[in-house]
């Protein structure tokens, strides 16, 4: 029976693969759960043995599986906040006892835990960037190269060009109003307004800031962005809304040219995506 159980868990990661293929392809994002150490002296049973996999999706529904049980009921549940989490993780590593106990790594004995590496598969996270002047340019070309699927909208046709642009996935040229209202914005789009003067991103943020945006940031003296959040303000756009809007967009890093500038815009991304704190990394060594 045992064999059997193991049988059915292999045949069915060649599914579990494909899923998670069509989910970075743009379908819906699911976590997957690999064995990757298993106590020693353990037997495989019910598919509880190394490389098996369980596929958890948003609504809980599950593919292959770990072996059943307290252990498989306890990743399966660590899986699907995996799945809800924010910011989200791309891959972690957890322990276990068979009794389903979470454990910490520190004293988890490699003889006596289960380690499982839970990853969230999903479709690269778009960087839409408003403007494609020498900023916009630079922050296309690090969006790029950190992961992202890059769009870049101007309405500049000179400035909005392939080979401007070599980078990009997608290069809208047209009004920036109706650009805007066209395109599918949802939590896991990250917005970057650097057009050409702070009316046109203005313009940008009315219909940017109460959207589903994972992060929205406008570039901007002190001075201008504050007059801007109090037009929006004035005309009854939601506090919460305007108060997670970036800006001064990027991290204090004391950049001056428009390649400096882009790296403390990715960066503050990236905190953002991954829920850094944004302090040294040797600070408290």
């Amino acid at each position: 029976m045992e064999g059997v159980a193991a049988q059915i868990a292999a045949a069915g990661r060649p599914r579990v693969w494909a899923e998670a293929v069509a989910a970075a392809a743009g379908g819906s994002p699911v976590a997957v759960a690999t064995l990757v150490r298993v106590p020693a002296g353990d037997l495989p049973s019910g598919g509880r043995s190394l490389g098996a996999k369980m596929l958890v999706r948003p609504d809980g529904s599950r593919l292959g599986g770990l072996g059943g049980g307290p252990f498989e009921e306890a990743v399966a549940a660590d899986a699907l906040a995996a799945l809800s989490a924010v910011p989200r993780l791309a891959a972690q590593a957890l322990y276990y006892t068979s009794k389903g106990e979470r454990v910490r790594r520190l004293v988890a004995q490699p003889d006596a835990a289960y380690q499982v590496m839970l990853e969230v598969v999903e479709a690269k996270p778009v960087l839409l960037v408003v403007g494609a002047g020498h900023i916009g340019q630079s922050v296309t070309r690090l969006g790029e190269y950190v992961g992202f699927s890059v769009a870049v909208l101007d309405d500049r046709p000179d400035f909005a060009s392939r080979e401007r642009l070599p980078e990009a996935d997608r290069i809208l040229c047209g009004d920036l109003v109706e650009s805007l209202r066209g395109f599918p914005i949802d939590s896991n789009t990250y917005v970057v307004l650097v057009s050409r003067g702070h009316k046109e991103d203005e313009l940008a943020l009315r219909e940017v800031a109460t959207s589903d945006a994972a992060y929205v940031g406008m570039i901007g003296s002190r001075r201008r962005v504050t007059a801007v959040i109090q037009h929006l303000a004035h005309d009854g756009f939601p506090h919460e809304a305007l108060e997670r809007v970036r800006t001064p967009i990027g991290l204090d890093i004391g950049a001056e040219t428009p390649e400096e500038i882009a790296v403390s815009i990715i960066a503050e991304i990236i905190q953002t995506r991954r829920g850094g704190s944004g302090r040294p990394m040797s600070e408290g060594r």
